[in-house]
């Protein structure tokens, strides 16, 4: 058989990599292109791959559409993995949504420009930051539910509109597969302040490296089903990987030997809110169609994961005894200026500590005192937990809802279906939102993908340039209770949860640079 051509995006990355090296190991079924920004680190990265004719390297930009065409011409397949991810992401939110979007826009409209774009299947990869804040008692998730993303989230804001580009493309062949964490060995890279944003009993079904890697390689296989396509997966790594984050730091930090997190930090250095995680109901469906899971034991992982870690950590984390001597490094990294929680506290950043705390009050009622802490393990029987209604019949086969289940859906959303007859479930249609915002929209983006009306979202990419961010989450829900079932459980209906572009006056310098 004629072997396959799969054009890789982002394969400098930890997931994009993994993917690279499992798809090389195939090299009598596939060739590989991939596209990267020529830099030094990418030329060594990539030096023995140079010569190799099962590997077409393009030195170029995702945002140039001249050499995102190159790679889609003549391929089988592009796995888009790549883009602006945080931390980056995070300094330079505008700069992230235009490269974001543009690229996506850029393998739509190369696809579109060959000459039988039918012929092509389009990996995208999404994020679990789409749906944001997913605390305890809805701490359990599945496609479908209603994007929220999570104040000052703005990669997660790209994804959002990254992902409603691939899905309204009206491309034959494409999927949204949405990644969670990834382990891989050199995850203790990340000392960055955003360690800290994540609340201590907040949770995350993790996926290993290997296992995205493997993902990656098995959805260009000839099995794969033709009902797999224009639709929206949770990728995780199953039960075993469904762990709260503080039960993340005692796996991480016991494997290195430095065992209890209280140890190493002060429990107010992390947030009690704002953040994104959840379990799902359904990343098997994943499994079943790709089968990339290898199944090791969570512990067990982390024990090969520590193996690989480079010597120099390994040094700086010697063992218990010395674990005093790592705190006040910890500290530091809590104090690092813009993300860092506790320079907010010395800054008096009230929108952060309103975001990520409530108020000051609320943090300071956190203290020191691990002993005045409630750590827990939220319901992990999926079976007793909370499945948020999608407000039409799933029982149906999804290609046979009628104007009436859409109508009955939008007026779940606080608003209107406006067509009067379906083409099919992927091509676009007019609704109304509950502030009266009409707009075009597939029902399967909308239903499957949980997507809403595009002016209520924080930001779009005009209005981005601008640095026109609102979130004002509190106020939607009070007009559209499919929103609210994310809302109401979390916050307070009387809380002012209203956040707007004024966010950039604590890290103007960083968003404007470079």
């Amino acid at each position: 058989m004629a072997k396959k051509t799969v054009f890789l995006t982002g394969a400098s990355g930890n997931m994009g990599m993994e993917g690279f090296k499992q798809l090389y190991a195939k090299k009598d079924k596939f060739n590989i292109v991939i596209l990267l920004r020529d830099s030094k680190v990418n030329r060594e990265k990539f030096a023995d791959y140079a010569d190799d004719p099962a590997v077409k390297i393009v030195w170029g930009d995702l945002t140039n559409y001249e050499d995102v065409l190159e790679c889609v011409t003549g391929s089988d397949y592009v796995l888009h993995v790549g883009g602006m991810a945080s931390p980056g992401a995070d300094y330079f939110p505008i700069k992230t949504i235009e490269v974001n979007t543009k690229a996506a826009r850029y393998i739509v409209d190369a696809v579109k420009a060959q000459s039988d774009p039918d012929a092509i299947k389009v990996v995208y990869i999404g994020t679990v930051a789409q749906t944001g804040e997913r605390d305890d008692p809805i701490h359990w998730g599945r496609t479908g539910d209603p994007m929220k993303i999570s104040v000052y989230d703005h990669y997660a804001v790209s994804k959002v509109l990254a992902e409603a580009i691939f899905a309204e493309s009206g491309l034959k062949y494409w999927v949204s597969m949405r990644q969670t964490g990834i382990l891989y060995a050199n995850i203790l890279k990340n000392m960055e302040p955003i360690m800290y944003h994540v609340p201590l009993n907040g949770v995350l079904e993790w996926a290993t490296v290997e296992d995205s890697g493997r993902l990656l390689v098995n959805v260009c296989g000839d099995d794969v089903p033709e009902e797999f396509w224009r639709r929206f997966y949770n990728i995780g790594s199953g039960a075993e990987y469904r762990i709260t984050n503080y039960e993340f730091e005692e796996l991480l930090l016991g494997t290195l030997g430095l065992g209890d997190p209280k140890r190493l930090f002060d429990p107010d250095w992390f947030t009690t809110r704002n953040f994104h995680g959840q379990w799902y109901f359904d990343s098997d469906v994943l499994e079943d169609y790709l089968h990339f899971r290898a199944n090791i034991p969570v512990k067990e992982y982390f024990k090969q994961m520590m193996k690989q870690v480079e010597p120099y950590f390994k040094l700086a984390f010697l063992a218990k005894p010395f674990a005093f001597a790592v705190k006040p490094f910890m500290k530091k990294i809590a104090k690092t200026p813009v993300y860092g929680t506790l320079w907010w506290r010395e800054n008096k950043v009230e929108e952060r500590i309103k975001a990520y705390y409530g108020t000051m009050n609320d943090w300071n009622s956190i203290g020191q005192d691990w002993n005045m802490v409630n750590i827990y393990r939220p319901e992990d029987d999926p079976t007793k937990c909370i499945k948020l209604d999608h407000g039409y019949d799933e029982t149906k086969d999804f290609n046979t809802l009628t104007i009436e289940d859409l109508q009955k859906a939008a007026k779940f959303r606080g608003g209107e279906c406006l067509a009067t007859e379906i083409v099919d479930m992927y091509t676009p249609i007019l609704w109304k939102c509950a502030h009266g915002h009409e707009f075009m929209m597939s029902p399967n983006l909308v239903l499957r993908g949980g997507h809403w009306c595009p002016e209520e979202l924080p930001s779009s990419v005009e209005r981005a340039k601008e640095k026109k961010f609102r979130w004002a989450y509190n106020k939607e829900a009070r007009v559209n209770p499919f929103f609210a079932q994310v809302m109401d459980p979390l916050h307070d209906k009387d809380e002012d949860y209203v956040f707007t572009e004024e966010i950039y006056k604590d890290f103007k310098e960083f968003a404007d640079t470079e």
